[in-house]
């Protein structure tokens, strides 16, 4: 059996670097890639068979059967891209690995959205819905989740104050530009913008999100970092075999693949379900926005039990403002080019809670230390989110 010794660079416990020796063998790495080698495997098999599978399904046993195929290969997968996340966050510092796992996860919704316009399948409230699901998800879920669990774990958790106020000095105008004020213009249909007023709002959520990217990457990486962190948990990688930076974003962009394309085959399953169940058009979203997100969350929550409460800061706001630079440019975009109508504006419901939440969130953050308190809060305004995707007209 092929065998090779190489090493990793690691911190002892008095953080002097040190080099660790790691056997590989081929065996090795199919045990670690087991849910890459099923993922590839479960694609194989939909691309062959799938067309005819889910253009015949019926009732709600069939359906049910492939969701329960498809669903734990993808969160299989998830977790492999949640571990090579670590491995270059490992091995790039704050805030680029966590940066590299956010783009990698959005660039999915992104791809997803355009895909379904530009199959012309006439659903102008798309983006908007999916980036509505994918700021609740974010904002509430994930944050909700993080710091209940870093909450219990350790009672009070430190996060750097100066970044979690940049996050949502940019989220602020973001969302209110592409998801509030389009219900009050008056050049255009309610909830739509003109093309003047389109061009403008997609320009402004490009430039804004590559201004922040900058500032994050590069001016200003300390608002990112937290020193508590840093010298606490310098010594908790020492069992993580950390490979080349090539490595881990090609096995990383390796097990996302997987998840992009299946997602379409479970974007069907789960509307055709949603229609025989009545459910709300919106739950479908909120489901697919969660596989989306599934990587991210995995990584959040972990970050925070391990008491490294700015990671998940990173991940959790960072998705919400990129969510809004990448999906907003891209759809006014392909509604530009083909005259796709594009609606962005929230209804009344959905702007409260928008609203709620970014207020909440001020609050949560306006202090460097969290605490479970403040998890269950945010929770509670997720749960209110999904009980109103319920709320249909009687």
């Amino acid at each position: 059996m092929l065998t090779l010794l190489f090493f990793v660079e690691a911190g002892d416990e008095n953080g002097t670097k040190m080099n660790k020796a790691y056997s590989w063998s081929v065996l090795d790495a199919l045990k670690k890639e087991a849910g890459l080698i099923g993922g590839f495997v479960t694609l194989t098999i939909f691309f062959v068979f799938g067309g005819g599978w889910l253009s015949s399904m019926s009732g709600w046993i069939t359906p049910l059967l492939y969701f329960c195929w498809l669903f734990p290969i993808m969160l299989w997968l998830s977790f492999g891209v949640v571990h090579h996340a670590d491995c270059l966050a490992i091995k790039l510092g704050e805030p680029y690995g966590t940066l590299i796992l956010t783009l990698s996860v959005i660039s999915i919704e992104v791809v997803m959205i355009s895909a379904v316009m530009l199959n012309a399948e006439q659903n102008p409230e798309l983006g908007r819905d999916m980036m509505f699901a994918v700021l609740m998800i974010a904002l509430n879920g994930l944050v909700g989740l993080s710091l209940l669990c870093g909450g219990i774990r350790h009672l009070e958790q430190e996060h750097n104050l100066q970044g979690a106020n940049t996050f949502l000095l940019v989220l602020i105008p973001m969302a209110m530009i592409s998801l509030i004020l389009p219900n009050f213009t008056q050049s255009s249909e309610p909830g739509t913008f003109s093309t003047a007023q389109m061009v403008f709002a997609g320009l402004t959520s490009a430039g804004l999100y590559g201004a922040f990217l900058v500032m994050q990457t590069l001016r200003h990486r300390g608002f990112f970092k937290s020193p508590i962190e840093s010298l606490n948990n310098e010594h908790l990688h020492d069992d993580i075999a950390v490979h080349s930076v090539g490595f881990h974003v090609a096995l990383l962009v390796a097990n996302m693949l997987p998840i992009v394309l299946l997602s379409k085959s479970m974007a069907k399953i789960i509307d055709f379900q949603v229609s025989v169940f009545a459910a709300p058009a919106a739950l479908g979203g909120v489901v697919i926005a969660l596989l989306v997100l599934a990587p991210e969350g995995l990584a959040a929550i972990k970050a925070a039990v391990s008491n490294r409460l700015q990671r998940s800061i990173n991940i959790c706001l960072g998705s919400a403002i990129a969510t809004i630079g990448l999906t907003v440019p891209a759809v006014l975009m392909i509604g530009l080019v083909t005259g796709q109508k594009v609606v962005l504006g929230l209804g009344p419901v959905d702007s409260l809670i928008l609203v709620t939440t970014i207020l909440t969130a001020m609050v949560t953050f306006s202090s460097s230390k969290t605490n479970i308190i403040h998890g269950i809060v945010h929770l509670i305004l997720f749960a209110a989110y999904i009980t109103m995707v319920f709320d249909q007209p009687i």
